[in-house]
C-alpha cells in the first residue's frame, strides 16, 4: 500500500531578510546553480594520517606539506571548467588550516607555519575562480561533540567563523559539516542553528549557508540549509525529473575524502561518467555538482588527478546558465520542536501506525489514520502554555489532503489558525501568524483522498517582526 506523508512540523526562520544585500536570496541561489561545477578540496590533518578521522590530539607538526601548491590546485580546476574551489577550513578533528587566535591547534604551530586559506584563496581567485569554505561544527579535538556542548564552545564556533567570513573577502559560500548527523549527534538545538545563521548572515549577507546534513529532512523544502546538498556517496540522491530547489551533489574523485597512499595509482571515477550522469544532467536539475579531488602529503595533486580534470575539460564546456530555478520559499530554520516527544492524542489509528508516531522527531514513521475514519484528527498536548506563531505542513502528495482545519488551545478555548483547502501541489505549507499562548495544537483533517498519514507535529515561535498572518495576539 503506498503511504502518503503528512508532516507537521515546527520551524523557525532565521532573520534573513533583516541583512542588508543588493541581491535577494533567489538571486543568490540562482548564481549559485549557474556556477554549476566546482572543486571540494579535502586537504587538513586528516591528509597525514591513515584514516578520515584521525587521532583528535594528532600534534599540529604531523602536518607538513613539502611543496605546497594551491596555485597547482586552481589550475587543475581551471582545466576542467569549474568555476569555484571549496576548502575545508576545520575538519571533524577540530585542525584549523588558518591563522587563528581561537586555539593552538592550527597551521601556524606545523612545520609549514602559513596561512593555507590565504594561499588557497589568493590561488583561486588569480585564475578568476569562485571561492567557498567549509567547515565542521564537530570537533574532536577541542570536545565539541555530543554531550559537551557549552556556551564557551558555541562562542568559538562563532569566533572562528568571524575570522574566516571577515579575513579572506566575499566567501561565495559556506558549507557546514558534523551538525545534526547521526554520526556527530550535535543536535541543531545543541548548537543553535538560527544564532549561528543568523550570525553568518550579519558578516556575510550574501554568503549562502548549507547544511551537509539536511538531507534527512522533506526533499520539497530548505531545511536548515539555503542550499539542498546530496551527498552520494552516501546514498543521498538527487531526483533529476522532480527537483525544484537550488542544489549540490557532491562525490569524490577518489576513494575517500582525504588523500591516501594508494591514490597515485588507484583507479579514478570515469570522466565520461562524471560529465554524462552528473555534470550535464545535474545541471538542467538545478544542481550544482561539486568533485572532491584530495591533496597529496605534498601538498600536490597527484598526476592521475589532474589528467582525470583535463579530460573532463576536454569532454564538456561550462556554458553556465542551464535553466531558471523556480521560486523557493524561506529557508526554513527549526530552534526547538516545543511538541517533540510530548504527549499526543488522535482518532482512531492503525496498530502499529499510533498517534506518538506523529511528533517522534523521525520523519521516517509516521502515525495512519484509520480509513474508516471521516474526520480524523491529530494533537499534541505541550504540557504548558507557550508563545508559538508558526507550523508547517508538508505534505509528499498534495491531492491526499483536500482540506483540514488547524488549531491551538488556550486555556481549554481552542483557536482557529487555519480551515480551508490544501494548498495545490505544494507539498511544505508554512504557517505564520501573529504570536499566540497555546497549549495544545491540533490538525483536523476535513477532506481527504487516500490514507493520511503524518510524521511530525510541531510548534514553534519566531521573532514577531518575521511572522504575519491571521491571529491576534492571544494572552
Amino acid at each position: 500500500m503506498k503511504r502518503t506523508i503528512v508532516t507537521l512540523t515546527c520551524l523557525l526562520v532565521a532573520s534573513l531578510m533583516t541583512f542588508a544585500s543588493t541581491k535577494s536570496l533567489h538571486q543568490l541561489q540562482q548564481e549559485f546553480v549557474d556556477l554549476r561545477f566546482g572543486m571540494f578540496i579535502h586537504y587538513n590533518i586528516p591528509t597525514y594520517a591513515p584514516e578520515d578521522w584521525p587521532d583528535p590530539d594528532l600534534p599540529a607538526s604531523a602536518f607538513n606539506p613539502k611543496h605546497l601548491d594551491c596555485q597547482q590546485w586552481a589550475k587543475a580546476a581551471k582545466s576542467a571548467h569549474m568555476t569555484y574551489g571549496c576548502l575545508t577550513t576545520k575538519h571533524h578533528s577540530g585542525f584549523c588550516i588558518w591563522n587563528t587566535k581561537t586555539t593552538d591547534y592550527n597551521v601556524m604551530n606545523s612545520p609549514l607555519g602559513r596561512d593555507v586559506v590565504r594561499e588557497y584563496v589568493d590561488a583561486f581567485r588569480k585564475e578568476g575562480l569562485e571561492v567557498m569554505l567549509y567547515y565542521s561544527i564537530l570537533d574532536t579535538h577541542h570536545r565539541l561533540r555530543p554531550g559537551m556542548i557549552t556556551r564557551n564552545k558555541i562562542e568559538m564556533i562563532k569566533a572562528q567563523l568571524h575570522e574566516l567570513l571577515t579575513s579572506y573577502g566575499p566567501i561565495k559560500a559556506l558549507i557546514i559539516d558534523g551538525w545534526d548527523a547521526p554520526w556527530s549527534r550535535i543536535s541543531y538545538e545543541d548548537v543553535p542553528f538560527p544564532e549561528i545563521y543568523a550570525y553568518i548572515k550579519s558578516l556575510q549577507p550574501e554568503c549562502l549557508v548549507m547544511d551537509l546534513n539536511a538531507a534527512k529532512y522533506p526533499r520539497e523544502a530548505l531545511f536548515y540549509t539555503d542550499i539542498k546538498s546530496y551527498e552520494q556517496g552516501a546514498g543521498q540522491k538527487i531526483s533529476t525529473t522532480e527537483n525544484q530547489l537550488p542544489a549540490l551533489a557532491c562525490l569524490p574523485l577518489q576513494q575517500n575524502w582525504f588523500w591516501k597512499e594508494s591514490f597515485p595509482t588507484d583507479q579514478l571515477k570515469s570522466p565520461q561518467t562524471l560529465v554524462n550522469e552528473m555534470i550535464i544532467p545535474y545541471g538542467k536539475a538545478h544542481c550544482n555538482f561539486i568533485l572532491n579531488v584530495a591533496p597529496n602529503r605534498d601538498g600536490r595533486m597527484d598526476r592521475n588527478a589532474i589528467e582525470a580534470l583535463q579530460e573532463i575539460g576536454r569532454l564538456w564546456e561550462n556554458d553556465g546558465h542551464v535553466a531558471d530555478l523556480p521560486d523557493s520559499p524561506l529557508p526554513i530554520i527549526v530552534q526547538a520542536n516545543i511538541a517533540k516527544r510530548k504527549p499526543a492524542e488522535s482518532s482512531w489509528s492503525y496498530d502499529y501506525g499510533i498517534m506518538d508516531f506523529a511528533n517522534d522527531d523521525d520523519f521516517v514513521t509516521a502515525w495512519t489514520s484509520h480509513p474508516l475514519v471521516q474526520n480524523p484528527f491529530w494533537m499534541v498536548d505541550l504540557q504548558g502554555r507557550h508563545p508559538i506563531n508558526m507550523v508547517t505542513l508538508t505534505v509528499p502528495d498534495a491531492h491526499v489532503i483536500q482540506e483540514y482545519k488547524l488549531e491551538y488551545r488556550n486555556k481549554e478555548t481552542w483557536h482557529t489558525i487555519y480551515e480551508g483547502h490544501a494548498k495545490a501541489d505544494e507539498k511544505v505549507i508554512i504557517h505564520r501568524f501573529p504570536t499566540a499562548k497555546a497549549d495544545a495544537v491540533r490538525v483536523t483533517v476535513k477532506k481527504f483522498q487516500g490514507v493520511v498519514n503524518s510524521c511530525e507535529l510541531g510548534v514553534s515561535a519566531v521573532l514577531e517582526q518575521y511572522s504575519s498572518g491571521i491571529l491576534a495576539t492571544g494572552d
